[in-house]
């Protein structure tokens, strides 16, 4: 029963993900669904980099709604401001500023922003690359068919 609740949650951030670059309008929906979208109306993403790591800032205003990539690796993510609602395979989950998670390989969150929010997630950088395209390609998958092709690859 379990595995179906998963299977059917992500389904539907899939079919979300595919209804909101369908209507992408450049303003109150961004993303084509091919690359991570670096900048939009309410959410400003800060890059900051140190040895060995990757820190992605998301400044989230209240109301505003990111459907992010599948990760590929575990990575911790906090809540440093705000209260924000994540959907993801688990289920729907509320958290309050401050706090950080646990976050694993094949995650995806849609984020929903219940208060103006600040969102971090940090990432190995085991190169210290600042080329964010490259970052990107190691960090997430765009859909979970990419995942699971990353996946059945890493495996051989």
């Amino acid at each position: 029963m379990e595995k179906t609740l998963v299977q059917s949650r992500q389904e539907y951030i899939k079919n979300l993900t595919q209804a909101m670059i369908a209507n992408e309008d450049g303003n109150t929906l961004v993303g084509n669904g091919i690359n991570v979208v670096r900048e939009a109306p309410g959410v400003e993403i800060i890059h900051e980099f140190a040895d060995s790591i990757y820190l992605r800032r998301m400044d989230l205003k209240k109301d505003h709604l990111v459907v992010g990539g599948v990760h590929k690796h575990l990575h911790i993510w906090f809540l440093l401001q705000g209260h924000v609602t994540i959907g993801k395979k688990e289920g729907l989950e509320d958290y309050q500023a401050p706090c950080y998670v646990i976050s694993q390989p094949g995650d995806q969150r849609v984020i929903i922003a219940n208060e103006d929010s600040i969102f971090v997630n940090i990432h190995k950088n085991p190169s210290n690359t600042q080329d964010l395209d490259e970052l990107e390609k190691t960090i997430v998958a765009m859909n979970r068919d990419e995942f699971e092709e990353y996946i059945k690859n890493k495996n051989i």
